[in-house]
């Protein structure tokens, strides 16, 4: 990687969990980037782009499951945790110059560019606008759009598809038992709770007690949303990828709801070009835990490892202690 890379202070659950927090330029500032090493210094690379109301961290089990089979880097984007403060404008296109900031920086040859939710649409765009940079795209439950409901305004838009995840950004927290609690009650992680969520959640606060809140840029969330939901350029990008290119979809909702954002006759209906993109079932999953629940994050992996050459579908990755949690 090249000099302009460095590395910041570590806590004792980062080293716990095996990764270290660098510090990339981009415009206006820099991009804290997490990097989960792999054991061979020739394995493939991974850059793995969070959603919309995400970390980076939100990538950490897959890392897990990774078990050093590749280097897995993932950034705080724009508007977002450690990049909270990093100024706009914002949206896909900045994300996607964002992405290709990272990838000068770590000199990347032929990696792995992965996104789940808004992540695999700044995926695409990305793949789009930068297709010499990687050799395969993987999208998690993201990437494809639909159009939406014309008589909403985007606030009211955003609202009705991201539900609690938007109105968590407005609120206040006593405390991190708190947010802790407030996470818990999600739908979407009932019984799915574990120490890589713990860490996920509390990377996103910010503030000091009484007052913690979400660390994510309500401008940045909004532009963005907007963006993925009614941007014809960002919606056509996955049609117009020439990269080898897979999407995962969860077989449940954002709320754990039987419906999630793709079945098998929405994705007929898209008609997708069969030979530049596959499509694959992750079921007993849903929006959230096809990337932090246990068998979710199985399945990434092992479609990013063989996307990067390493194993086929047939293997199963190895099994690690889990990190401490985050108090």
């Amino acid at each position: 990687m090249t000099h302009d890379i460095e590395a910041c202070s570590r806590d004792a659950a980062t080293d716990a969990d095996g990764y270290e927090e660098l510090s990339v330029p981009v415009d206006g500032g820099e991009l804290a980037v997490l990097r989960w090493p792999a054991a061979d210094a020739g394995a493939p690379v991974v850059l793995a782009l969070h959603g919309i109301t995400a970390n980076a961290l939100s990538w950490a089990r897959v890392a897990h499951h990774l078990a050093g089979r590749a280097t897995l880097l993932a950034p705080d984007l724009r508007g977002r945790a450690a990049g909270r403060s990093l100024p706009g404008p914002y949206g896909i296109a900045a994300h996607a110059a964002d992405v290709a900031a990272i990838a000068d920086a770590f000199d990347l040859q032929e990696a792995v560019l992965a996104g789940h939710s808004m992540g695999a649409f700044v995926g695409a765009f990305t793949g789009v606008r930068h297709p010499a940079r990687f050799a395969s795209l993987v999208l998690v439950d993201g990437g494809l759009g639909f159009p939406a409901p014309t008589h909403l305004g985007a606030d009211a838009l955003l609202d009705a598809v991201l539900g609690p995840a938007m109105s968590r950004l407005t609120m206040i927290f006593p405390d991190r038992q708190a947010y802790r609690d407030h996470w818990r009650s999600h739908p979407a992680f009932s019984g799915s709770w574990s120490p890589w969520v713990e860490a996920y959640i509390q990377r996103d606060l910010v503030g000091t007690e009484p007052r913690l809140r979400s660390s994510c840029v309500l401008d940045a969330v909004r532009l963005d949303g907007t963006q993925v939901l009614c941007d014809p350029d960002v919606l056509a990008a996955i049609r117009q990828l020439i990269l080898p290119t897979r999407l995962l979809w969860a077989e449940r909702g954002l709320l754990n709801e039987p419906q999630g954002l793709y079945d098998e006759q929405r994705l007929a209906a898209a008609a997708l070009d069969p030979a530049r993109l596959t499509t694959h079932r992750v079921p007993g999953v849903n929006h959230y835990t096809v990337l932090v629940g246990d068998a979710g994050a199985r399945t990434v992996a092992g479609h990013l490892l063989d996307a990067g050459h390493v194993l086929d579908l047939t293997e199963h990755s190895e099994r690690r202690a889990p990190p401490r949690s985050v108090q």
